[in-house]
C-alpha cells in the first residue's frame, strides 16, 4: 500500500499538481453540503461478454466459430473477436447469433514504436483497418485510436504492460479515448506490474487523479482453447465485462461501454450497482460458501473505505474526486466497478 501511494503521488506530479475541482486536501475537514455522485442514468439488465480473444484467423489455435462457440456455450451474452489486423464479419457466423448470444465485429489494431507494442481494439468497426505508425510512441497510440474513431467504432487500449511497452506518461496525452484494459489474462503481461512499473490498476488510479475519464476492462486474450488450461496459457474465461444495456445489440452495447455502465472481472459476479446522490451500493451474487470483502478507493487511490457486507456500501460525506470499488472472494476472484464521480459543491 505504501508502494502505491508512493505511484499515485507521482501521478499527481505528472497531471500538473491536479487537484480535483472542490475537492478537500487529504486530512482537511469533511465536505458535507451540496456534495453529490453524479447518478448514471442507465437501464436493463447486465450482459456478460468479452472483447478481446483470438482464432486462427490470426495467432489462436481455434478456427472462429470454435472460439464463439466455446463463449456462448460458457453463458456469455456476447464476443468480440479480435484478430490481430484480421476482420471477422459476424455475417460469416449468424448461424450461432440468437436471441441468448451476439458476435460484435472487431480487429486487434496491432503496430509498434521503436519496438514498442502499440496494440488498440476495435469494436463494432464496418471493415478491417490499417494499423498505423507515427513519429512518436504517444503520436502511433493515437492514430489507432483515431483510426477506429474515424469509422465510428469504439476503442480500448490494450495492456499497457505487455513488453513494457507504455506508461502513464503516455496514457494522459490520449484523446478521445475511453477504455483500459486493467486486467488482462495472457500469461506475459503483467497486470501486477513490477521492477518499479505500476499495475494496471495502479496507472488506472493515477489517469483517473489526473482528471481523465477512462473506464477498466477485465479481458481473456485467449489463444489457447485447445489442449491444458494452465496459468502459463492464454485459455479463455479469466477476464470479462457485465455491461448495463437497455438491449443486447451492438449499438446499446457500445453506448453504455463507453458511458462506464459496466464492471470487469475475473470471476466474482454482481447482482446489481446501485448509485444514489449520496450512497454507492455493491450488490454480490453469492456463489457457494465463498465470502466477500470490497474496498472503496478514491482519488489519488486513496482507500476511502472497506466493508465485508453484502451489499457492501459507501456513503458520501465529502468531495473524493470519484468512488470506485473493488470486490475480491475468498477465491481471490476479483470485480471492479467503474469510478462514479463526484459533482456539486
Amino acid at each position: 500500500m505504501n508502494r502505491l501511494r508512493a505511484f499515485l503521488a507521482l501521478a499527481v506530479v505528472f497531471a500538473g499538481c491536479y487537484t480535483h475541482p472542490g475537492a478537500t486536501p487529504a486530512g482537511g475537514p469533511a465536505q458535507t453540503e451540496g456534495v453529490r455522485f453524479e447518478v448514471p442514468d442507465w437501464s436493463g439488465r447486465w450482459y456478460k461478454g468479452n472483447t478481446h480473444t483470438h482464432t486462427t484467423e490470426s495467432d489462436g489455435d481455434s478456427s472462429p466459430e470454435y472460439v464463439a462457440r466455446w463463449y456462448k456455450d460458457h453463458g456469455y451474452d456476447f464476443l468480440v473477436l479480435s484478430d490481430h489486423n484480421v476482420y471477422t464479419d459476424p455475417a460469416s457466423l449468424s448461424h450461432l447469433a440468437d436471441s441468448t448470444f451476439l458476435l460484435i465485429a472487431g480487429e486487434e489494431l496491432t503496430s509498434s514504436y521503436e519496438g514498442a507494442p502499440v496494440h488498440v481494439n476495435g469494436l463494432n468497426i464496418p471493415h478491417v483497418l490499417a494499423a498505423e505508425r507515427a513519429s512518436s510512441l504517444v503520436e502511433t497510440i493515437q492514430a489507432n485510436v483515431d483510426a477506429v474513431r474515424n469509422v465510428d467504432g469504439v476503442p480500448h487500449i490494450n495492456h499497457p504492460n505487455f513488453q513494457w511497452a507504455f506508461s502513464v506518461e503516455e496514457l494522459r496525452q490520449i484523446e478521445n479515448d475511453r477504455l483500459l484494459e486493467i486486467w488482462n489474462g495472457h500469461p506475459t503481461v503483467h497486470n501486477a506490474g513490477g521492477g518499479g512499473t505500476p499495475s494496471l490498476i495502479e496507472v488506472w488510479d493515477m489517469l483517473l487523479t489526473g482528471g481523465k475519464r477512462i473506464y477498466g476492462i477485465a479481458v481473456d486474450d485467449a489463444h489457447h482453447f485447445q489442449g491444458e488450461f494452465t496459468a502459463d496459457r492464454a485459455n479463455p474465461g479469466r477476464g470479462w465485462i457485465a455491461v448495463r444495456s437497455r438491449e443486447r445489440t451492438a449499438d446499446a452495447l457500445m453506448e453504455a461501454l463507453e458511458a462506464g455502465y459496466f464492471y470487469a472481472s475475473t470471476g466474482v459476479s454482481l447482482d446489481d450497482v446501485v448509485v444514489t446522490a449520496n450512497r454507492l451500493e455493491i450488490h454480490i451474487e453469492p456463489d457457494r460458501d465463498f465470502r466477500y470483502h470490497t474496498l472503496f478507493y478514491g482519488s489519488g487511490g486513496r482507500l476511502l473505505g472497506e466493508s465485508g457486507a453484502n451489499p457492501a456500501t459507501y456513503e458520501l460525506t465529502r468531495d473524493v474526486g470519484y468512488v470506485r470499488a473493488e470486490v475480491t472472494s475468498s477465491r481471490s476472484d476479483r470485480a471492479w466497478t467503474q469510478p462514479v464521480f463526484v459533482v456539486g459543491r
